[in-house]
């Protein structure tokens, strides 16, 4: 792995840096790739820069920048709520979260933070449901079991007996749920399953994969009015914190952890405004699809003109 990255980054540095364009990872990029990929790119350019996100804390990273995706869409889901008039936001609501890895993990967290009640996670061999909810202490265990030990979710249910496995099965017609945040890959939620969340009484749907909902699923959501927060602006939290490991760099300074996880709520709630008062502007109150895509490119389309045919 090391030699690959090492390889990968002898071509890829003219291409990159600091003021030009700066890569972060993604599924199957993790920290020890990223950090194989900055050393490399030290040493090839002889220069210390922000041009990798994602990296440790001990070589430039950001406190939060794990926890970023997943905070980042329970905070948009929150705002979305609230918008709705449900005040008290997470509190007291089921949910149903997909995935087991890192925006699940820290999806899950922040749920229990905020008072709310998680009942699913899931891998790709299936899925758990824990009717007395995924605690802190259980969390910790997931985090052990995927983190360390690299097993399997189905590991779950012989640690905590009153849980359940649904080998092949996907978590969300596993119960009734007030909340769902598709955390895991692409196309995880069909049209059946939206159609079984909406007569269940979902209220809110928040992407923290990308493009995890199925075009005629996400149509089904809109049109029955659940507030759909789709992956673009859902799950931004983890490019928010990467400009904030870079504006760290660029400062020679770390900003602690409470610092790092405010701004990312401000940033948060900002993209959820816009989102949400662009759709009001346009007629289509409360369509996120429609006022985050219409927000992003006015945005784009603005910068453009400004700057000229170039």
């Amino acid at each position: 792995v090391m030699r690959f990255c090492q390889s990968f980054m002898g071509e890829l540095f003219r291409h990159i840096g600091a003021n030009t364009d700066v890569p972060a990872g993604d599924i199957g990029v993790g920290g020890r790739e990223i950090g194989y990929m900055f050393g490399i790119y030290k040493k090839i350019k002889n220069i210390f820069e922000g041009v990798l996100t994602g990296k440790g804390l001990e070589y430039g990273g950001s406190l939060i920048r794990p926890e970023a995706t997943g905070y980042g869409c329970v905070y948009f889901t929150r705002e979305m709520l609230l918008a709705r008039g449900v005040n008290d936001g997470f509190k007291n609501k089921n949910v149903t979260i997909s995935g087991s890895g890192n925006v699940a993990q820290y999806s899950t967290e922040k749920v229990l933070e905020l008072g709310g009640k998680v009942l699913t996670l899931s891998d790709s061999s299936g899925s758990i449901y824990d009717p007395d909810g995924i605690d802190k202490d259980k969390l910790a265990w997931v985090m052990e079991l995927k983190n360390v030990r690299r097993g399997r979710i189905k590991e779950y249910v012989d640690k905590f007996t009153n849980a359940q496995y649904f080998a092949g099965k996907r978590p969300w017609m596993l119960g009734k749920f007030d909340i769902a945040l598709p955390s895991a890959t692409q196309n995880e939620i069909n049209l059946e399953e939206a159609t079984y969340l909406v007569n269940n009484g979902v209220l809110a749907v928040g992407e923290g994969a990308n493009m995890p909902t199925e075009p005629d699923a996400m149509d089904h959501f809109i049109e029955n009015g659940v507030s759909f927060g789709l992956g673009k602006a859902a799950n931004a939290g983890g490019v928010a914190v990467s400009g904030l490991e870079m504006s760290q760099n660029s400062l020679r300074y770390s900003w602690t952890r409470e610092e790092v996880d405010q701004r990312l709520h401000n940033i948060m709630k900002s993209i959820h405004k816009n989102a949400y008062e662009t759709s009001e502007r346009f007629g289509v109150k409360g369509n996120y699809v429609v006022g985050a895509n219409i927000a992003g490119f006015l945005k784009i389309a603005r910068a453009m003109t400004a700057q000229g045919v170039v």
